[in-house]
This record gives structure tokens, C-alpha cells and sequence, in this order.
């Protein structure tokens, strides 16, 4: 008598439930530790990244150790960029609050006075200026230099992660050689994770690169007050899909409006539209389609989920956390092709020019045998008796075991 699993004689509808309660409890976990687990991450996809650095030096036959260090110090090298570039623009941007202040305060009662003589409601007006008060700004620029700060601090333990992270990932490189075939899914899932993650942020730092080294050019030529910062700005939401063109647009906008007025502040518009949509929407979703895979809709609810999940970082990481979550709750389910789909991977057995579904395995208790003829008059001399031509006995019905030769 066979027992049957405790989990098959729920309802779907149960299943989903209990998954979905599950998921619950694990957000919360990462929400209530996201000052541990966002460094973490942060590691994670920085070693991924410069995994790939071992691969020319161990073919060259440079020892493992070798190997890993040169992946730690090119990560280190990385970690101290984005570092410089944090801490610099931190600072500056809270001093260049403290110097423009009058000129955004007398720019924004300019534009309330306005909206007051248009008839525009004059509690906006009241909160546009409330926002502008001297101890909000100073506020503000203190909090941009505190939370600089806590991103440097919460380096010194990325800096840790990455060493164990680079030691182990050469180890579970030697994965497919040790399990072969084995465990040849999960070791091809995260092979195509970890090149997703690698392509994705490498295409979006080269092209982020390009569209800062662009914008910083042109805010210098318009006179634009502190155009590196802007240019770093640009460089970071970068990684942030879907809105980071906009997080990137805003604050130089602003401080080309408080200088120039609304003339420059149109100049800038135009020179972020021009150089970020031929190169944001029309380049770059070429070089990273392959890479990603998901729909527009789900990768902007990802920057919002995330980022409140695991903070700030969460907007840069959403796309590979997204990723990761695909690859173990979706790709290793072949009955999932429909939520993959859905969730904008195309390459998924079924769907249009990749072939059908894998069939699914037949249930031997199901399996029945070929049907025996009852008129024996249609079968062969020998078998309506159970017997060969020769005398010999044989099985009455396909599969069947022959009896034994006595004789």
C-alpha cells in the first residue's frame, strides 16, 4: 500500500497561499536585516563581475590563489571608484545647497508668485515654500553627508564579504567538472545568472560612462554650477532602470533654473533628452535584451519593491535580485513557462520559436498494456494456442515473460 504525500492532497489554491505566506516571511526577514544583507549583495554581484579576471591568468598557469587575489584586488579596485565618486559628490552637493540657498529660495517664490497670479491654489504654493525653508535644506545636505558616510562604512564590511566571496567562487567553479551531469540544471541556471548579472552591469557602466562624460561636457558649456557632480549623478542612476533618467534629469535641472532661469533649465532638458533617449532607450535595451529578459512593467515595480525591501541599494540591484528570484523559484520548474514568459523571458520551451513543452513523464501505474485480440482466428499459427509454430511455448499477450523451458 502506497502513502501519499502530504502536500498532494492540498488544493492549489492552499499551495499558493502557503507559498505566498512563505514569501512574506522571508521579505520581512530581509527588511528587518537589510543593513546586513545589502552589503552582502552589494559583494555578490561585485565578485561576480570579476570572476571572469581568473579565467586568462589560470590558463596562463597561474596557481588559484594567484588567481583570487587578482579577482579581490580588481574588486577592491571597483569598491574604491564608486567610493571616490560617492564621497566626493556628497559633500559637494551639500555645500553647493549651503551657497545657492538664497538664489533656490527667491527662484521658488518667483514660480509661487506666479502660480498665485494664474489662480493655482495657494496651499501648493504654501508647501512648495515650506519645503524651501533654510533649516529643511540645511537638513537635507547634512542627511546627503551622513547617508555618504554610512554607504563608506557599510564598504569596510563589502570589503570582507568579497575576499570569502572570491575564495569560494573558485571553488564552485570546479562545480560541473566535480557533479558532471548530475546536477547539470542548477549549475546551468546559475551560469546563466551569473552571465546575465556580468553583461548587465558591464553594458550599463560603459554605456552609463558615456552619457556622464556627455552630460558633464555640455552642463560645463551651458554654465551649469558643479557639472562633475551632475556627471556622477548620471553615471550612478544609470543602474537604476526605467526612472533613473529621471532622478538624473531633476536635481541639475533645478540648479540650472535657480542660475539661468527657465531658459537654461530648458537647455538642459534638451541636452538630457537628446543624450539619454538615442542612448538609454534606443541603444543600450539592444546590448542588454539578452541579459535581462524582463518586462518593462516588472522591472520598474522591481526598483520600488526592492528598494524598500533592502534600502537604497535595492534600486541598483533590483534588476539581478529579480534575475536571481526568476532563476530558483521559475527556471528550475518546467511547469513555470507561463509565469516565465509572462515575466518577459522569451526564451522559454513553448513559447513561439522554442519549441514545444518537454512532455511530461508517463505514470507507470497508468500505463496499460496493448490489447490482446479475443478472436484468435487473426493472429499467427501458434499464438491463439500460446504456442510458436515449432511447439515451443510463448507469452499470450505483448511484454509478457515466456514461461520457462522445461524440457
Amino acid at each position: 500500500m502506497t502513502s501519499t504525500p502530504a502536500g498532494s492532497s492540498l488544493a492549489p489554491s492552499t499551495r499558493t497561499l502557503l507559498t505566498l505566506a512563505a514569501g512574506v516571511v522571508v521579505l520581512a526577514g530581509l527588511y528587518a536585516a537589510n543593513d546586513v544583507v545589502a552589503p552582502i549583495l552589494l559583494a555578490a554581484v561585485i565578485v561576480i563581475i570579476c570572476h571572469p579576471v581568473r579565467y586568462p591568468l589560470e590558463s596562463r598557469g597561474w596557481p588559484r590563489w594567484a588567481a583570487t587575489t587578482a579577482v579581490i584586488v580588481v574588486a577592491y579596485l571597483i569598491l574604491a571608484a564608486l567610493l571616490a565618486m560617492l564621497v566626493f559628490a556628497g559633500f559637494q552637493f551639500a555645500d553647493l545647497v549651503q551657497s545657492y540657498l538664497p538664489q533656490l529660495q527667491r527662484a521658488v517664490m518667483d514660480v509661487v508668485d506666479q502660480l498665485a497670479a494664474w489662480g493655482i491654489d495657494t496651499d501648493v504654493a504654501d508647501a512648495a515654500a515650506s519645503w524651501l525653508e533654510p533649516s529643511r535644506l540645511l537638513s537635507l545636505a547634512g542627511g546627503v553627508s551622513s547617508a555618504v558616510l554610512g554607504v563608506a562604512t557599510a564598504f569596510f564590511f563589502v570589503l570582507a564579504y568579497a575576499i570569502f566571496m572570491a575564495a569560494d567562487a573558485a571553488r564552485y567553479g570546479t562545480a560541473s567538472r566535480v557533479f558532471g551531469a548530475a546536477q547539470s540544471g542548477p549549475i546551468d541556471r546559475a551560469t546563466r545568472f551569473s552571465g546575465g548579472v556580468r553583461r548587465y552591469f558591464v553594458v550599463n557602466a560603459s554605456f552609463g560612462a558615456v552619457v556622464a562624460v556627455i552630460d558633464g561636457v555640455a552642463l560645463w558649456w551651458l554654465g551649469v554650477p558643479a557639472p562633475v557632480v551632475w556627471a556622477i549623478l548620471a553615471f550612478v542612476t544609470n543602474f537604476v532602470p526605467n526612472i533613473g533618467f529621471v532622478l538624473g534629469l531633476v536635481p541639475p535641472t533645478v540648479m540650472a533654473f535657480v542660475v539661468g532661469g527657465w531658459q537654461l533649465a530648458l537647455a538642459v532638458v534638451a541636452v538630457y533628452c537628446v543624450v539619454n533617449v538615442v542612448l538609454q532607450v534606443l541603444v543600450q535595451p539592444k546590448f542588454v535584451a539578452d541579459a535581462v529578459n524582463l518586462s518593462l512593467t516588472l522591472s520598474f515595480v522591481s526598483v520600488v519593491f526592492w528598494t524598500f525591501v533592502i534600502g537604497p541599494l535595492g534600486a541598483i540591484l533590483a534588476i539581478p535580485l529579480t534575475l536571481l528570484v526568476r532563476a530558483v523559484l521559475l527556471e528550475g520548474d518546467p511547469r513555470s513557462g507561463w509565469l516565465r514568459w509572462l515575466s518577459g523571458d522569451d526564451a522559454v520551451p513553448g513559447a513561439a520559436g522554442e519549441g514545444p513543452l518537454p512532455a511530461p513523464d508517463p505514470d507507470p501505474e497508468d500505463a496499460t498494456p496493448d490489447p490482446v485480440p479475443d478472436d484468435p482466428q487473426g493472429a499467427p499459427e501458434g499464438e491463439a494456442s500460446g504456442t510458436s509454430g515449432d511447439g515451443a511455448p510463448v507469452a499470450s499477450r505483448p511484454g509478457a515473460t515466456p514461461p520457462p523451458d522445461l524440457a
